[in-house]
């Protein structure tokens, strides 16, 4: 499914909460967020089993979340969770030029890395130029757990016309126009990406079992190693990081600022939000923003 235009509503759904927000006309920030709180256990991220345990909660949160922002709109970018979705960065010397024989490269290449059968999954992909050819952004994951969250949409009275994992979502409200480090934190993982010229050259997914409270020292050392794989496979050193997932207090930007030198901000700005952001915290509305004002 696709519409003409992008849709203006954004919805995550995340192990501990539902968010969504609006755009406004001016397209550079959101003019209306809010947020709901799930019961633990309702929603466990995965890549194989169901994600959604308790079903019913999860489409009630969807409705009110979204019906405090949604208007006359019903078209949704639905966001899911980034240990529900495999994202992989795959380097060819060319593509067929034909969409159906191009994916289906793609999937052999993916075929090997996965733990479950490609042949049972939904696979997305973007081609970017690269030094040495094509480097493709994957993102794949079962199609039975796509299904389920796009049955939670339609359950609450949406149209979830546009899917993404949370962390690609949230790469949208990077400026990325230098070498740039973008780490998100959820409870269950930590995910690194790093960009320059606005070009995906690095994507990992970590599991993260300290969740929210996990220290700025901590994220620093999880972090180090894409960092010198990077400094080592483009001879560029970071220049600008931004942290989203951790509350304001988290004092990761001292520890990452440190190890590399770069300056750290927040990924979601204050003038992003305006005033309304609500009851949505700020620090974890990366996804929505991300998607909307990409």
């Amino acid at each position: 499914m696709a519409f003409s235009s992008k849709p203006k509503l954004a919805c995550e759904i995340s192990a501990d909460r539902v968010l969504a927000g609006r755009l406004a006309d001016s397209g550079s920030m959101l003019e209306a967020c809010s947020s709901r709180e799930l019961a633990p256990g309702s929603v466990v991220p995965d890549l194989i089993e169901n994600n959604l345990r308790q079903p019913a909660p999860v489409f009630e949160s969807i409705r009110e979340t979204l019906g405090a922002v949604a208007g006359r709109s019903r078209d949704v970018i639905a966001i899911l969770p980034d240990a529900a979705v495999r994202v992989a960065l795959l380097d060819f010397d060319a593509l067929p030029a034909k969409p159906f024989e191009a994916e289906s490269v793609v999937r052999f290449r993916l075929k090997k890395s996965l733990p479950f059968d490609v042949e049972k999954a939904k696979v997305s992909y973007h081609p970017q130029p690269s030094s040495s050819g094509v480097r493709v952004v994957a993102a794949v994951a079962l199609t039975s757990v796509i299904e389920d969250y796009e049955a939670a949409f339609r359950e609450a009275g949406y149209s979830p016309g546009v899917i993404l994992p949370s962390m690609l979502a949230a790469l949208g409200a990077a400026n990325a126009d230098r070498p740039t480090l973008v780490v998100k934190v959820d409870a269950r993982t930590t995910s690194i990406a790093i960009l320059d010229k606005h070009e995906l050259l690095l994507f990992r997914t970590l599991e993260n079992t300290r969740g929210v409270t996990i220290s700025g020292e901590q994220l620093a050392e999880e972090v180090y190693p894409s960092v010198v794989f990077f400094q080592d496979t483009y001879h560029l050193n970071i220049e600008q990081i931004f942290v989203a997932g951790l509350p304001e207090s988290g004092g990761a930007g001292p520890a990452l600022g440190a190890q590399t030198g770069a300056e750290v901000h927040e990924l979601v700005a204050s003038s992003q939000l305006g005033a309304s952001v609500g009851t949505a915290p700020r620090w974890r509305m990366a996804g929505v923003v991300g998607a909307l004002v990409s």
